[in-house]
């Protein structure tokens, strides 16, 4: 079982939901050395080391293997799994595994915004064989 570090559209539980099949606990933390940024053409961020940066999003806590495969299929090959060290709202920092973006050349200069993510419009392009009937 591994902690994963969410700072996208899996950080949505209707994205998250829709991947996974377990039930996990989940609690806020951030990142430092890491910058979150808008793909161009897309809705979703590629976060990519970056020097005096700090990326807020959401750990999930003690996922099982089987549904970190199905994350690694979700993510696909625009992103890597690496291990990261996350700073959660409780003050402790835990060992985490997050996707970090390999195509440096799409990311916008803007940061990708959270509050302006576009949901419906994610789920019917990138979740429609998982959206509930």
């Amino acid at each position: 079982m591994s902690h994963v570090f969410t700072y996208g559209s899996l950080m949505f539980d209707a994205v998250w939901s829709r991947v996974v099949q377990g039930r996990y606990t989940s609690i806020e933390g951030s990142i430092e050395g890491h910058g979150r940024f808008a793909i161009d053409g897309e809705d979703y961020p590629g976060m990519v080391p970056h020097a005096d940066a700090r990326v807020a999003g959401v750990l999930y806590l003690d996922v099982d293997d089987v549904d970190l495969a199905r994350l690694d299929q979700f993510e696909g090959d625009d992103y890597r799994r690496d291990v990261v060290t996350v700073t959660a709202s409780d003050g402790v920092a835990r060992e985490a595994q997050t996707y970090v973006y390999l195509r440096a050349e799409r990311l916008l200069a803007s940061a990708w915004e959270p509050d302006a993510f576009a949901m419906q419009r994610f789920l019917e392009t990138y979740c429609r064989d998982r959206l509930d009937s």
